[in-house]
Parts: C-alpha cells; sequence; structure tokens
C-alpha cells in the first residue's frame, strides 16, 4: 500500500512536548493510516474509513 501522500495530523490536544501520540493520515482514498508519531518511519495500521469513524465515535462517547 502507498502512503507517500499521506498527510500526517497529531490531535489538537497534543502537546508539543514530544509525549505518547498518534498520527492519523486520512486524506486518501479507502484508507486511514495511523502510526506513532515518536517512530513515523515504524509500523502503521491502516483502516477502512467506515470502521475507523466506528471507532472513532466509540472512544468520543462519554462515559
Amino acid at each position: 500500500m502507498d502512503l507517500t501522500r499521506a498527510r500526517w495530523r497529531k490531535s489538537t490536544k497534543s502537546g508539543n512536548n514530544g509525549g505518547n501520540c498518534v498520527e492519523v493520515a486520512d486524506n486518501l482514498p479507502g484508507v486511514v493510516g495511523v502510526r506513532d508519531s515518536k517512530d513515523p518511519t515504524g509500523p502503521l495500521l491502516t483502516f477502512e474509513p467506515s470502521t475507523w469513524r466506528a471507532f472513532v465515535a466509540q472512544v468520543a462517547k462519554p462515559s
């Protein structure tokens, strides 16, 4: 899978202190990439956009 055109972004809630953050690339058709911001050349996960939206919706639900 070619992710060379991926535009990676961190949450706006992430600080600039180099903490534990994930980056998401959701600008590519048919795939959402997720990686560790501290290891941008390391392994990454990919999801179908509908699966990613379902995950984010579950995480964002108030407890």
